[in-house]
């Protein structure tokens, strides 16, 4: 296997895990789509322990949390490493209209999957159109005349 050296990038990488080990958690990228009377979100969480993640609601706040965290082997002697480790997080503000006492969630294959279901207010429905008789009528338009 062929591999040239470039000095900036060592650099750039460099400064980046430095700089990266001082920051926050990272973000995840995330997909979401609509399926039907449900929204499925599915995050990219490769090499995650599936112990380490953590899906909370507080009220319409979707929080999901991760850990991953790479093998240290003391021996070994790293010529690229560039998958990061530490904490990810992700929140979503779930907007009206959702079920959060039905959102599940399950992990396979390093990505995560949270169901969310549309509550039953906020689905479509078909209302019924009533029509008034003639006679109804008349009766209904003498009433508000003050008869």
């Amino acid at each position: 296997m062929a591999m040239y050296w470039d000095p900036f990038r060592d650099l750039d990488r460099l400064a980046a895990t430095m700089l990266d080990s001082r920051q926050g958690p990272r973000v995840m990228p995330i997909d979401l789509h609509r399926d039907g009377d449900h929204y499925v979100l599915n995050a990219d969480l490769p090499g995650v322990d599936p112990g380490s993640v953590d899906v909370d609601i507080d009220g319409q706040l979707l929080t999901i949390r991760a850990e991953r965290t790479l093998r240290s082997d003391e021996q070994a002697q790293w010529l690229v490493r560039e998958r990061p480790s530490g904490s990810f997080l992700r929140q979503l503000t779930l907007g009206d209209g959702l079920d959060t006492s039905g959102i599940s969630a399950h992990y396979e294959n390093g990505v995560l999957s949270v169901v969310i279901p549309v509550s039953e207010q906020a689905k479509p429905r078909k209302v019924e159109v009533q029509s008034v008789s003639r006679g109804e009528q008349a009766v209904t338009a003498g009433r508000g005349n003050g008869s």
